[in-house]
């Protein structure tokens, strides 16, 4: 009797085990594909290429905006930049802007005082920027248009130094500022520049000679070459 039980307790433990069996390897087949899939997808995110890619390429820009004189009023400005992108992050530029330098409320308060101020009429001037500046995109992402198409843009900053050319003087001159760059193509983009350009002013007639920080406020255009990523 004894034997009869343990051999039919023997049978039945056997026959859960064989169907107990597959679906223990089903659920770790089951398991092994989920992870692989998460661990895919996860290494996917990681290394998603740029859309537009800007490594080893030259970028020519015109650019158009508002100069806002530290000692003078404010006057529209232009000028142009180059700039080569060693990677992704890093670019060196070569900037060039030219304004005037105005002072209109000055001349006003002279002309309404009638010579009773000691001071002469300030003349306007030209004045010119040459900077270099190393150029380093610390943010890149994207942007939905209006509900439509979406854009990618980078978000930089600028640091550098050059020489301030006005009438009679060159002086040096640091710079520094940030901006945004958003691309409309493979080879064109919108570009917004903030940037403060830190130099000595000397204005003999006005009795001024001191360290000053104009800023410059522009947007342009910019031509990637190559033309393709």
């Amino acid at each position: 009797m004894i034997v009869r039980l343990a051999l039919a307790c023997g049978l039945v433990l056997a026959v859960f085990g064989v169907l107990l069996a597959p679906r223990a390897a089903h659920a770790q087949c089951v398991d092994e594909a989920l992870k692989q899939q998460l661990v895919g997808e996860r290494a996917y995110r990681g290394v998603v290429p740029r859309k537009f890619q800007k490594a080893l390429r030259h970028e020519v820009s015109a650019m158009g905006g508002w100069y806002a004189g530290d000692l003078s009023d404010g006057a529209p400005t232009y000028g142009g930049a180059y700039t080569f992108h060693f990677t992704e992050d890093l670019g060196l530029e070569a900037g060039y802007m030219r304004s005037r330098e105005r002072f209109a409320l000055l001349n006003a308060i002279i002309d309404r005082q009638q010579g009773l101020v000691g001071l002469v009429r300030a003349e306007d001037n030209p004045v010119q920027f040459f900077t270099g500046n190393v150029v380093w995109s610390l943010a890149y992402g994207k942007v939905r248009w209006m509900g439509g198409a979406i854009g990618r843009y980078d978000f930089y900053l600028a640091l550098g130094g050059g020489a301030t050319v006005e009438p009679g003087d060159v002086g040096l001159t640091g710079s520094g500022g940030f901006g945004m760059k958003f691309y409309l193509t493979q080879w064109l983009a919108l570009r917004l520049d903030v940037r403060d350009l830190v130099h000595e002013q000397k204005r003999v007639a006005l009795g001024v000679e001191k360290i000053v920080n104009d800023i410059t406020a522009t947007g342009g255009l910019s031509v990637f070459i190559p033309f393709t990523n």
